[in-house]
């Protein structure tokens, strides 16, 4: 069902670069509409005449070489509008923004997918961690780097503050201050009802907010807060981690009455890096600042005689924790960027090392291995 609130295709989310984008592809004369979710084989899109379940056709479908080429949560398709609500999609607009990341999902083929599209066309994602067990900056750092890596600003949601005392949580301001300035921090909680209309106030109308977060962590609780209703099904807090169950298992998009759009998110238990080189160098500038003074042009900045990051990082003045994530994300970052010949290769020098070490251990009499 059609908002109430929408009015035109700009409540959607719709601006000049779509429009400019249609027009040269020669979709002027089409209807376009959202994707607000995606199920099995059909897509839920909206616009201004109506919400209608659309599938993607059969020509669209051989062309695809990968995921990235199927519609997704945020996206802007060119729909044909059939009777009874159906719809058929016959392309997908050039996006703006995407989030993804490296998954370990199998398609429908049985075969491992490469990278995950988390949503599309997003002008800022909130990272959402909550105080207690999930608290880590890492994962912080990991997300950050996935949202500009695509071209969203992102801004950090700290949940649950009504956990913490106020000491507790200033000193958490203090570590994501040091860690990540110049990010926006909102506090809130769903208990307590603090800092949801600063969340409000931060949402403007006809922009797209993706939520991100681990699972349990109250994303769909907060969502339920800023629309007024329970229209997203939460459960009760375990007992035994003190987080909440998670129960989101797709993608959806909500409209708020402010006019803001927000897409829920499944919480994701691992959080792997794609080929986010831009998104390294936007959020660990200071780290590529000094790796650009570095003796040697392909410093890996680890062990090398002159390199400028390790300096920094024996002198105190570069976060050690910083650091070894950086490092982290990095070798991760590469991994993705190799051809699919190389890792190949990786995997079976890895291989020959892993039997190689059996039969060593095989012939100092270890036989359990």
């Amino acid at each position: 069902m059609l908002p109430k609130r929408i009015k035109n295709i700009e409540d959607l989310g719709y601006d000049e670069f779509f429009d400019s984008n249609r027009r040269k592809l020669g979709f002027d004369k089409f209807s376009i509409a959202r994707v607000t979710s995606e199920h099995r084989g059909a897509y839920t899109v909206i616009n201004t005449n109506g919400e209608f379940l659309a599938k993607i056709t059969g020509k669209q479908m051989i062309k695809a070489s990968s995921r990235e080429d199927y519609p997704a949560v945020g996206d802007w398709v060119v729909v044909t509008e059939l009777e009874a609500g159906q719809a058929v999609i016959h392309a997908t607009l050039p996006r703006k923004t995407i989030i993804k990341r490296r998954s370990g999902d199998k398609n429908r083929s049985g075969e491992k997918t490469e990278t995950q599209i988390i949503a599309t066309n997003i002008d800022v994602a909130l990272v959402t961690e909550s105080l207690g067990r999930d608290f880590n900056l890492n994962r912080f750092e990991r997300y950050l780097t996935l949202a500009t890596d695509g071209g969203v600003k992102p801004a950090i949601i700290l949940n649950k503050i009504d956990l913490a005392s106020s000491e507790e949580l200033k000193s958490k301001f203090i570590e994501i201050g040091s860690r990540f300035p110049g990010i926006d921090v909102i506090p809130t909680s769903t208990v307590s009802g603090d800092g949801l209309s600063k969340l409000r106030a931060y949402l403007s109308p006809g922009k797209t907010y993706c939520f991100l977060g681990s699972s349990g962590i109250g994303k769909s609780s907060l969502i339920n807060k800023l629309l007024g209703e329970s229209m997203i099904r939460t459960n009760d807090i375990s007992s035994y981690s003190g987080r909440g169950k998670h129960t989101t298992t797709g993608r959806e998009m909500y409209f708020l009455a402010n006019g803001g759009i927000v897409i829920d998110n499944p919480g994701m238990r691992e959080v792997g890096m794609t080929d986010s080189t831009e998104g390294l160098s936007d959020l660990f500038d200071n780290i590529e600042t000094l790796s650009r003074m570095c003796k040697f042009v392909d410093c890996k900045h680890i062990q090398e005689p002159g390199c400028r990051v390790i300096e920094s990082l024996k002198s105190g003045n570069l976060n050690r924790d910083r650091y070894a994530n950086y490092i982290r994300l990095r070798k991760e970052v590469e991994f993705m960027e190799m051809s699919g010949l190389e890792k190949r290769g990786k995997e079976r020098q890895f291989g020959k090392f892993i039997q190689n070490a059996k039969k060593e251990l095989n012939r100092q009499g270890h036989k359990d291995y």
